[in-house]
């Protein structure tokens, strides 16, 4: 009789853990803000430019308002850098891939199909890649050369680790039992200069970066 009780706890338990745990997908378009001081460069631009984001999610249910989610995701964080005056033909794109983890508390509210949330959290990331796309003009041959080309790191100079905070509200609609969809509008706060002080006058840039994404959820 003991075993028999201790069994239809443990499969309630068990039931009870599974209802409240999710996985899922996320894709949407983000638009990065590139943050530099010009130092005596005034006629050197910097522009935000659009990206993507793609991801897996996975969340944990505590009750009906409040779960932890985690997240792996590849994100772009693009600029345009452009010059004026005398060499305007120096107008370019730099396409940067990150490969992030986001970790987030998830406040929900609402009726049982649609309910709003916030996600409040801290992510780290690393940049994968980076390529610059568009024209070049030299002050010394007065020669516009177009480039598209792939970035090669160096170590003394870029900071390929990234930290920051991270922030979204959106809202979720309820398919059935099993599957839920969202759309989420989402902030990337990095705390981490792209570029290390490797120069005697310093030279900090950082990546704020907000998005728009979906995610369609699959919830046990």
């Amino acid at each position: 009789m003991k075993k028999l009780i201790f069994i239809v706890a443990l499969l309630g338990f068990m039931n009870s853990v599974h209802a409240q745990w999710r996985i899922g997908a996320t894709a949407g378009f983000d638009w990065n803000h590139y943050k530099i001081d010009n130092h005596y460069m005034t006629d050197w631009h910097y522009e935000g430019k659009k990206g993507l984001t793609l991801g897996v999610a996975s969340q944990y249910g505590f009750n009906d308002w409040l779960a932890l989610r985690a997240e792996v995701n590849y994100t772009q964080k693009n600029h345009r850098q452009f010059r004026t005056g005398q060499l305007s033909d120096t107008d370019y794109d730099t396409k940067n891939s990150y490969l992030q983890l986001p970790i987030m508390s998830s406040f929900s509210f609402g009726g049982e199909k649609l309910r709003g949330f916030m996600n409040l959290g801290i992510y780290g990331g690393y940049w994968l890649s980076s390529a610059i796309k568009g024209s070049f003009f030299s002050p010394l041959t007065f020669e516009k050369t177009n480039i598209d080309e792939k970035v090669e790191f160096v170590s003394d100079r870029d900071q390929r680790f990234d930290f920051g905070a991270v922030g979204g509200v959106g809202l979720e609609y309820k398919i059935g039992e099993h599957w839920a969809a969202q759309i989420e509008t989402r902030c990337y706060y990095s705390t981490i200069s792209t570029q290390k002080d490797y120069m005697a006058i310093k030279d900090p840039k950082y990546n704020t970066t907000i998005g728009v994404q979906t995610a369609f959820f699959y919830i046990f």
